[in-house]
């Protein structure tokens, strides 16, 4: 009669130290990333906690824990749940000692190359994969967020508070459901700057996994107020492939710097037009985005092409990620949105050089 191996826990957890989590070049056990584990007869289980729902490597990861773990004599099964655990870039909010982990602004040097389209879209991909995600519209001269998330009023205050509107499971605030439709706002900076900050300290947020910012285009005030009234996570910049665009992305690139905000990348909107036949169309030009990345030592975080469906899903208030996931665009602005965090989950845990999770429950 075969005599049968026995698990041990250590074995375990020696093969699973083998198992590197790519974006931060670590091993899940040091990582502190396996819990729950059981042993049962041959039966293993544990949990990955990732250090974000929007993990670009978790299908990878999955794949070589339990290819680790079944390796082993004696194991029969492996049953794996994948978690998440967002840390926090561990910088203090300022004054408002706001309960936001990660704070991300979302910029360009000018108006039309579809900013808003990617910060509206990256929150909704990340409130999908299950973070908690609030979007604010710092765009107080044009605040279209609450068009393009389909809502037009907040909910009643409560203790005197703001409450924030929610869609698609993105808290949001924005100057737009305060103001009368195509009421002009003529304000200098000292309202402007009055106007973010209670945007952050008079409204009930909750605890947040992400907040995504949209700024307004240029390198104004309201990019100044921000920085001055929470410290941000990091920023991205959005530009068009063309050159006058590449101009202006630059300075509101140069704008982070001068904040000390770090620069997370760039991302390329409006990359390319897809014909009927296959082939792309460069309407704004080619090459500018990853140029622009280069040049400046930041990350090329992805191309979005052109699509009617975009302009469609901002009028209506459904966001192309929602309306045709499975789009060619979509499908990219998906990819932004996971690039985007692991990119803040590895700044949060060089911040912090720890993930507050326990080992083995």
């Amino acid at each position: 009669m075969a005599r049968e191996e026995k698990i041990d826990q250590d074995a375990i957890m020696a093969a699973l130290s083998r198992v590197q989590e790519p974006e931060l070049d670590k091993d899940l056990v040091t990582l502190n990333m396996i819990r729950d584990l059981q042993i049962d007869g041959g039966k293993v289980s544990f949990a990955i906690i990732l250090t974000t729902p929007a993990c670009p490597l978790r299908t990878q990861i999955e794949r070589e824990a339990r290819e680790a773990v079944a390796g082993l004599p004696g194991v029969s099964s492996v049953e794996i749940k994948m978690d998440s655990s967002v840390p926090s870039d561990g910088r203090q909010r300022g004054l408002l000692q706001l309960p936001i982990k990660n704070a991300v602004a979302v910029a360009s040097g000018k108006g039309g190359v579809g900013k808003s389209t990617v910060a509206v879209n990256v929150a909704v991909v990340l409130a999908q994969r299950g973070a908690q995600v609030g979007l604010l519209d710092a765009d107080i001269y044009g605040p279209n967020i609450p068009t393009m998330m389909g809502v037009d009023h907040l909910p009643p205050p409560k203790d005197s508070k703001l409450l924030p509107a929610e869609s698609y499971g993105v808290k949001m605030m924005s100057i737009g459901f305060l103001v009368r439709p195509g009421q002009p706002l003529i304000w200098r900076g000292p309202m402007l700057h009055s106007a973010i900050r209670q945007f952050l300290s008079d409204v009930f947020w909750g605890e947040l996994d992400y907040l995504i910012v949209d700024l307004p285009p240029g390198t104004g005030d309201a990019g100044l107020s921000l920085a001055q009234s929470m410290p941000l996570s990091g920023g991205i910049i959005v530009t068009l492939p063309q050159q006058v665009s590449l101009d202006d992305a630059r300075r509101g690139l140069e704008m982070f710097r001068e904040l000390n905000v770090p620069v997370f990348g760039v991302v390329e909107n409006m990359s390319y037009l897809e014909l009927p036949d296959g082939t792309h169309m460069d309407v704004f030009g080619s090459g500018g985005g990853q140029k622009l990345a280069h040049e400046s030592g930041v990350p090329f975080i992805g191309a979005v092409p052109m699509d009617p469906a975009v302009r469609e899903g901002g009028d209506t208030g459904v966001p192309v990620v929602i309306s045709k996931p499975d789009s060619p665009v979509a499908r990219a602005l998906i990819a932004v949105a996971e690039d985007i965090a692991a990119k803040v989950s590895v700044a949060a845990v060089q911040q912090s050089n720890v993930i507050p999770i326990n080992m083995i429950g």
